[in-house]
């Protein structure tokens, strides 16, 4: 895929000032990747580390998110990670509803330009995207379409595992999920509809002689 309309977004999303999130900031954190697996990883916000490289999830939970990934034999170059706001909140709070809304015109743009086969989000706040007022704990590691048709798959987000280490187990059978999770996606999807069959030529006219 042409990474050209990638690299325009992520200029427009390291201008942007439409939330009071840039004044804190360092910088913005557009998002990463590629379109090649059919795959979209979608978090909460940029932390510390996100803040100083520019970059999502190379942290400590970026570590754990790039071993999962290892794990299923996905290299991260292969898939597309962003966030719900492209700006880390002061003191990694949690992101408030205004700064999200103010971020949505970003998430619906990279969609268009990737056309992800699955959505997975990391965390409440992205499931909350798509699935407000869920329980992420009754969700997580299930594939439910949204209205619009988009295949969402939630799963804790990797942070929370280092917190809780008990939730490290869920995320790997969580993510051991996806390739079948993919292959099933690829056999629903509908058939390109075959171009109808040209008319058959029409029999020679007689000429008339008289």
């Amino acid at each position: 895929m042409n990474d050209d309309p990638l690299r325009a977004l992520a200029s427009e999303i390291q201008a942007c000032t439409a939330c009071p999130l840039h004044r804190s900031a360092r910088q913005a954190v557009p998002g990463e990747g590629s379109a090649e697996s059919g795959i979209f990883f979608l978090g909460e916000a940029p932390g510390y580390n996100e803040d100083v490289q520019g970059r999502p999830f190379v942290g400590a939970a970026g570590q754990l998110l790039d071993e999962l990934l290892e794990g299923i034999g996905l290299e991260r170059s292969k898939v597309f990670i962003t966030n719900v706001v492209r700006h880390r909140p002061p003191e990694n709070r949690d992101p408030l509803p205004d700064e999200v809304t103010a971020c949505d015109v970003w998430l619906n743009r990279h969609l268009e330009i990737l056309r992800p086969r699955v959505i997975v989000t990391l965390g409440r706040h992205a499931m909350y995207k798509f699935f407000a007022g869920e329980s992420i704990s009754r969700i997580h590691g299930k594939v439910r379409r949204t209205a619009e048709g988009l295949a969402i798959f939630p799963m804790y987000h990797p942070a929370a595992a280092l917190h809780q280490p008990t939730l490290r187990n869920t995320l790997l059978e969580d993510m051991a999920k996806l390739p079948g999770i993919l292959d099933q996606l690829e056999r629903e999807r509908p058939e390109p509809s075959a171009e109808p069959p040209e008319p058959p030529p029409e029999p020679p006219k007689q000429l008339s002689l008289f």
